[in-house]
């Protein structure tokens, strides 16, 4: 798995992306938009900045697009950032560890890379799998607003979790026998 910067050629898989109902669930409901104008979207997407940037998720055996991650609200003076948003859209891949892995890798980025000392994210509380990635990950709950988050008619409580560069756990490499 890797992280790169999205491409126009991205918009079309995207789109559809956000119209599957199982990804869209834990999505705030923006108002449909239509296929051509998701691809002008995503020609005049803005340029990714250490204050805010969207980046593909790529895997590393066939090259596809997999999943999107975004980090932005960057407050260089105090060190942190909001990781907004991530998702493994391919239903192929999901389960498979390529979350956690590009949890890893933005968590990583942000704290080496952009030289930040705290992460902030918000969760809906029963996302059971993105707060298990969340958690194994480093993040800890530090924060819940009461029936926040609004979909299908139904009302779910939003977790803020955080993270602190010297908590990020990295992933446990497999011990050689002997």
């Amino acid at each position: 798995m890797r992280l790169r910067a999205l491409e126009p050629a991205d918009s079309e898989l995207m789109w559809r992306w956000y119209h599957d109902d199982e990804i869209g669930l834990w999505m705030d409901g923006s108002p449909p938009i239509s296929l051509a104008q998701n691809i002008e979207k995503g020609q005049n997407r803005p340029r990714n900045t250490f204050e805010q940037m969207v980046l593909g998720i790529e895997a590393l055996d066939d090259g596809r697009l997999i999943g999107y991650v975004a980090l932005g609200g960057t407050d260089f003076r105090h060190g942190e950032a909001e990781l907004q948003s991530i998702a493994i859209a391919d239903r192929d891949r999901r389960g498979g560890g390529y979350g956690t892995d590009a949890l890893r890798v933005i968590c990583r980025y942000a704290f080496e890379e952009m030289g930040l000392h705290r992460l902030t994210l918000w969760v809906v509380a029963d996302n059971t799998a993105a707060v298990r990635a969340y958690t194994r990950v480093g993040f800890v709950e530090e924060g819940r607003k009461r029936e926040a988050f609004r979909t299908r008619g139904r009302r779910y409580d939003f977790l803020m979790m955080g993270l602190l560069a010297t908590e990020l756990k990295l992933a446990r490499r497999p011990t050689r026998p002997g």
